[in-house]
């Protein structure tokens, strides 16, 4: 951990820049766009969204997804592959992936897509994506992404640049939850158990079942990280050591984060924020980002 602090940047300000940027990325797992190329391709969700983020990694089977992948249930991703390998290739998933982003993002930002902001929060945002790569020890999502071809128009830069960096912080949340001795599933149990997001998306999205889901509860509350049981039928909330342990994992994974940032510094990561926050409320207002997208297709 020591050598991942060493880079000077406070990991807040890494971030900062992470947070107000991943709606621009983070709209190719809920757009249109993106679940009508995969079904042209022979992949309608869910299969759609396990081929295409693992299609870097090439026609791998469900076990390699399921590691890195981490919180979903195995048993969902293996009804997806290696069956979408006899559909359509990798190669073919990756450009239909980024033909999505491309259209998500021109519906979204309009004109904007063209303006200086653009280009400038997507030279910024690449800067920072390759420098993550001499962290990449450990980062398997983040290696195999790293490998494929730069687009050409800045809009597209801009998303690739922030789809390896959420890979980047997604390796390293995965490490921290590890070492805190989190398995996937407890940690979407923790996450709704915080109150930032609905018990019910995160349980069906990522394919787990009630009981599947409540055998993790009870499993957590024996641990003391879920307060005790209370009124019939109310949902689970952090016990103090829970909110203590999930802030600590949150920690951990912004240290683990900030090195490819360090070369923007605090400036130039305040910059790419300043410079995507408005964007990203663009894209959020235009309803790329809505969640019923992705519970209609998780089946």
């Amino acid at each position: 951990m020591a050598a991942e602090q060493s880079t000077g940047l406070d990991p807040a300000a890494a971030r900062l820049a992470w947070r107000a940027t991943e709606p621009l990325h983070g709209l190719i797992y809920f757009a249109p766009e993106a679940h009508e190329r995969y079904a042209a391709l022979g992949i309608p969700e869910p299969m759609g969204y396990f081929a295409s983020r693992a299609a870097a990694l090439g026609a791998v089977g469900p076990g390699p997804v399921a590691a890195t992948f981490y919180n979903f249930n195995p048993a969902l991703i293996a009804r997806a592959l290696p069956t979408a390998w006899s559909r359509t290739t990798p190669a073919a998933v990756a450009a239909a992936r980024l033909a999505a982003a491309d259209a998500a993002l021109t519906r979204g930002l309009g004109e904007a897509i063209h303006g200086p902001e653009v280009a400038e929060a997507a030279q910024l945002a690449r800067r920072a994506a390759e420098d993550a790569a001499a962290h990449a020890g450990g980062r398997a999502l983040y290696a195999a992404h790293a490998e494929l071809p730069w687009p050409e128009a800045p809009h597209t830069v801009l998303w690739h640049a922030q789809m390896l960096l959420r890979e980047f912080r997604g390796d390293g949340h995965v490490a921290a939850l590890l070492v805190a001795g989190i398995s996937g599933l407890e940690a979407l149990v923790l996450h709704a158990a915080s109150g930032e997001i609905e018990e019910r998306f995160l349980r069906i999205s990522r394919g787990w079942s009630r009981d599947e889901w409540a055998g993790a509860v009870a499993a957590l509350r024996g641990r003391g990280l879920l307060a005790p049981e209370g009124e019939p039928g109310a949902a689970p909330v952090l016990s103090e050591p829970g909110r203590a342990l999930r802030a600590e994992v949150e920690a951990s994974t912004d240290r683990l984060a900030a090195p490819a940032y360090a070369g923007l510094g605090e400036a130039g990561c305040a910059r790419l924020a300043e410079l995507t926050r408005p964007l990203s409320r663009t894209v959020v207002q235009a309803g790329l980002l809505n969640p019923a997208s992705v519970l209609s297709t998780a089946r």
